[in-house]
């Protein structure tokens, strides 16, 4: 299928922003899992418990990062359409399966979403990055911000749509919202991998020239191995942790930590639950997608390292004062849009801080041992978050996330320019 890249008889590439196009509509289905906590009330109403919610999410968060390692290395062999294709109809098949199951049951749950679901997100996440990349040399952090938005704005219409928007789960119930989400993901995945190709080799957009590979490191990629044995790896990894897992922690008690917060202050439960999924689909979600966009054109201007650094600050000290905010309407949408904002930034920012690091030819292969931080990042703040909820200490596990990106902060500080082991 590349001649619907490369017109037939001729050499001529296309416009590069429809790989852009194509990105976005994979990613928009990716950001399934970001979707996970409209189910959870129907799923406590089913007779779950808290953290019964956070295991099916933190398995589905840790399968995806598990299963990227394994695709960045088939990038190559497959090709990148080829690998989203099959991400695509794998995670569409998870959610249909769910939904034919009864959409209730939690073990099924855990295989069908958290397992089958997540290795079918894993497959196809890295392709949208690592290929606009490719066609994007020249505006990496804004680029790869685009690419994956579609993720966090994904997850803004897919709450909607099982909740205040197409009253899907009210409308046909839980499991036939599994069943509809599975064929959709699936399609739009399909539709979108028809623009995952990466340019011809040697390819660069017309009038730019490449910095020295000192400043780019483009043409002086690491492989796997290389990287892993370098302390930056570390460092960055584990700055990645504390983000994801306050940021994933956010996501799965954006609705239930307010919920609670804002009956206790006075509202009342159908009012809680109105404000407080506004406050993830709509603050939360939206702000998600424009912060990767955001923080990706940030970093472009002032560098990675400096971009991490205030991200993670900020994310920070906004979860150390979120426990002050949950009960407060406004304050509840200040917060979530803040810690959106600064959650998306990681997804636009750590995979540029990979290439700038490692090599932009090798982020594909490079990248997912770095995103298996966060796999590490959604057992720890889902599974903290929902253990602590069940104790009735929300507060809690917000301030501990809020310790952990601050230090995040100050391991960023400390990554300084990798040097590539010279062959001997």
């Amino acid at each position: 299928m590349r001649d619907l890249f490369v017109l037939p008889g001729t050499k001529t590439l296309p416009n590069r922003w429809f790989i852009v196009l194509g990105a976005v509509l994979v990613q928009l289905s990716l950001g399934a899992i970001y979707a996970w906590s409209v189910f959870t009330p129907a799923l406590k109403a089913a007779g779950w418990s808290k953290l019964d919610t956070q295991v099916v999410f933190s398995v589905g968060l840790a399968t995806f990062a598990v299963v990227m390692v394994w695709a960045g290395r088939r990038i190559s062999a497959w090709g990148p359409r080829k690998l989203a294709v099959r991400g695509g109809l794998i995670l569409g098949l998870g959610y249909l399966l769910a939904g034919l199951s009864g959409g209730t049951n939690f073990w099924i749950l855990t295989l069908c979403i958290g397992v089958v679901g997540g290795a079918g997100i894993g497959l196809g996440y890295v392709v949208p990055i690592a290929v606009a990349m490719r066609w994007f040399p020249d505006k990496k952090g804004m680029i790869t911000g685009i690419a994956v938005a579609g993720f966090g704005f994904g997850a803004m219409g897919w709450v909607k749509l099982a909740d205040s928007w197409g009253h899907l789960i009210a409308g046909i119930g839980l499991a036939n919202t599994f069943t509809v989400y599975g064929v959709a993901f699936a399609a739009l995945v399909l539709l979108g991998s028809l623009w995952m190709v990466f340019p011809p080799g040697g390819w660069l957009p017309a009038g730019w020239t490449p910095p020295p590979k000192s400043q780019a490191q483009g043409g002086n990629d690491f492989t796997p191995a290389e990287m892993l044995r370098t302390y930056q790896f570390y460092l960055i990894f584990l700055t990645f942790v504390a983000g994801a897992s306050a940021g994933l922690m956010a996501v799965g008690l954006m609705k239930l930590y307010p919920m609670e917060a804002l009956q206790a202050a006075g509202m009342t439960l159908a009012e809680a639950s109105a404000v407080s999924g506004t406050a993830m689909a709509v603050f939360f979600s939206l702000a998600n997608g424009i912060g990767r966009i955001a923080w990706g054109t940030i970093s472009d201007r002032i560098g990675r390292r400096p971009a991490i650094l205030l991200m993670s600050a900020t994310q920070g000290l906004i979860f150390l004062a979120f426990t002050q905010m949950a009960g407060n309407e406004l304050l509840l949408y200040l917060g979530a849009t803040l810690i959106g904002f600064n959650f998306g930034g990681n997804f636009a920012l750590f995979p540029t801080i990979t290439a700038d690091t490692f090599g932009t030819n090798s982020v594909g292969q490079n990248y997912p041992y770095i995103f298996l931080s966060y796999g590490v990042g959604g057992i720890a703040g889902p599974i903290l978050g929902g253990a602590l909820g069940d104790l009735g200490n929300f507060p809690l596990a917000f301030t501990i996330c809020g310790a952990a990106c601050l230090m995040g902060a100050v391991l960023i500080y400390l990554v300084k320019p990798a040097e590539k082991p010279k062959a001997v």
